[in-house]
């Protein structure tokens, strides 16, 4: 028996947080919402490209040939992004990251990334980690400034930060692990607002 379900390969690409790094089930956010979809009908091939601890400058590096690797011009290939929380941190510091150069470097990549694929992204979430308070202040600015980048470039945003900051869970669950990343109930409650942002249900649609 054929299979008649419309064929889709995404491309998430980012740091730690789309690994999904600190879920024991080992599926974080973006396994999540493809299974949600894989339900609902379609046919998912699920690429993770989240590498930890890497900064928006490498990522604007490698992005392209990992990506077009994977989605051959015959395939109906898409590309959701999702990065910003190591330009805030430690990595970034080291790398002398300033928050001119992640904006700089998010306009760089999805400029190009929109003339070749659909394209999503989701802003960075926030951290529980020691200087939580500083650094989240940090992460909510370099949100706004993406949401900008986007709306600029006619791509969709969806902005993760002020819901997960609100959440028990998502923070409960980061300072209980490492500090940064939660466990599996952080990671369904972040999937949970993607699958549901119209965004993403957008590329689901007849």
């Amino acid at each position: 028996m054929s299979d008649s379900r419309k064929e889709i390969r995404i491309c998430f690409i980012g740091e730690s947080f789309v690994n999904g790094t600190g879920d024991p089930e080992f599926l974080g956010w973006t396994g999540r919402i493809c299974r949600h979809a894989e339900s609902k009908g379609y046919a998912i091939t699920h690429y993770n490209l989240g590498v930890r601890a890497e900064t928006s400058r490498y990522l604007k590096q490698r992005w392209r040939s990992e990506v077009s690797y994977r989605l051959p011009p015959e395939s109906d290939g898409r590309v959701v992004f999702s990065f910003g929380v190591n330009d805030s941190g430690w990595a970034g510091k080291k790398q002398g990251i300033e928050l001119s150069e992640s904006i700089a470097n998010a306009r760089s990549i999805l400029t190009e990334a929109k003339q070749i694929y659909p394209v999503l992204m989701v802003g960075p979430p926030p951290c529980g980690d020691v200087d939580q308070e500083k650094r989240n202040q940090i992460i909510a600015n370099l949100s706004q400034e993406f949401a900008l980048v986007c709306n600029e470039l006619d791509v969709p945003y969806l902005d993760v930060f002020s819901s997960l900051l609100k959440s028990p869970t998502w923070l409960t669950e980061a300072k209980a692990n490492d500090g940064a990343h939660p466990k599996a109930d952080g990671y369904t409650e972040f999937a949970a607002i993607v699958q549901n942002w119209q965004g993403w249900l957008n590329w689901f649609t007849s």
